[in-house]
């Protein structure tokens, strides 16, 4: 059995010295010898003997043909990242196994996106920038108007690896969370300490909304006017979702309208955004350069668990990490 990194530069940013090591011990891999995508043709010699790729970030889409005339024994892609759509389709159609570490780089997003909502809770974001403009009254009356964390209700958008997390580590404080995921049943929204409801109902009833959808053509554009209309006066929109799924002149539109809203965007559908765009001016949209998901230190948590997941192949355990061509249909 032998495996090869392909990807490029990115390889040493996400898999730490440690999990090297625990490759070469499984494969025998030459952990310094990195593919990138222009550089498989001419190793075609190694790349034939391939039963295993690990990559991340970077991993080129190859086509049928390629993967006949340059992969032929290849068996299972690892990737240390989240979201494998840009490349899986051809793999799972050629029979060969993807895994990828969506868990793992979900962790991040989830923390990140905790962090952020019990912040909103106490109208921290717009009581912060008045009280460093100088205005400590208005500051703390703005705070004031806020239900605190405290039996409040929290709307979740998507309650897939993510928003699930979200969930699991809301439950360590006293809020009321609200789910909006078409593919999840009242029951198991109820197992897991949420309550399902339309997406009317959350906009109209939750104090923070978080967008956590799936991304794919039927999320374009889903969340509107017509819904962000709905929003409590001093209620906040955060997204670490995708930004194709907001129509962005809607959202500038109600932060307008009601300048106590407030909207905490980690991604956007262009990013960067362009010089003059709208988002740059509003005084109650706090934009953040797509930090959320896995960065430094944390990307090694991804490696982890790819190479966590070769060894319960090689010994036989049952993986955790598979992406099968069903689940390409709604995942990110």
């Amino acid at each position: 059995m032998k495996g090869l990194f392909l990807g490029g530069s990115r390889i040493h940013q996400v898999y730490p010295p440690e999990v090297r090591h625990r490759l070469t011990r499984l494969l025998g891999m030459d952990t310094d010898f990195i593919l990138s995508y222009d550089q498989i043709a001419a190793n075609r010699p190694i790349t034939a003997e391939a039963d295993y790729v690990f990559s991340t970030w970077g991993m080129p889409a190859l086509t049928q043909k390629e993967l006949e005339e340059y992969f032929p024994k290849l068996k299972a892609v690892f990737y240390a990242a989240g979201s494998v759509q840009g490349f899986a389709k051809p793999l799972l159609e050629r029979g060969i196994r993807v895994f990828s570490a969506w868990h793992a780089n979900g962790v991040p997003v989830a923390e990140y996106t905790v962090s952020q909502i019990l912040l909103a809770g106490k109208g921290f974001f717009q009581a912060a920038q008045l009280y460093k403009q100088g205005d400590f009254i208005n500051a703390n009356h703005y705070s004031s108007s806020f239900p605190g964390n405290y039996n409040a209700k929290v709307g979740l958008l998507g309650a897939g690896v993510i928003g699930r997390k979200v969930i699991e580590l809301l439950k360590n404080y006293k809020l009321k969370i609200c789910v909006f995921d078409p593919f999840l049943s009242e029951d198991a929204a109820h197992k897991m300490g949420a309550e399902k409801v339309d997406l009317e109902t959350l906009f109209t009833q939750c104090q923070t909304i978080s967008n956590h959808l799936a991304n794919n053509p039927q999320t374009v554009g889903m969340l509107h006017y017509g819904l962000f209309s709905l929003m409590k006066e001093n209620a906040t929109f955060l997204n670490t979702g995708r930004g194709a799924q907001i129509v962005e002149e809607d959202l500038v539109r109600i932060l307008r309208e009601h300048p106590h809203m407030t909207a905490l965007l980690d991604v956007t559908t262009v990013e960067p955004l362009p010089q003059g765009h709208p988002f740059y001016r509003l005084p109650n949209l706090f934009l953040t350069p797509h930090i959320a998901g896995s960065m430094n230190q944390e990307t090694f948590r991804m490696a982890e668990y790819m190479c966590d997941e070769l060894e319960r192949i090689l010994s036989g355990q049952p993986v955790r990490y598979e992406v099968t061509a069903e689940m390409l249909r709604t995942m990110a």
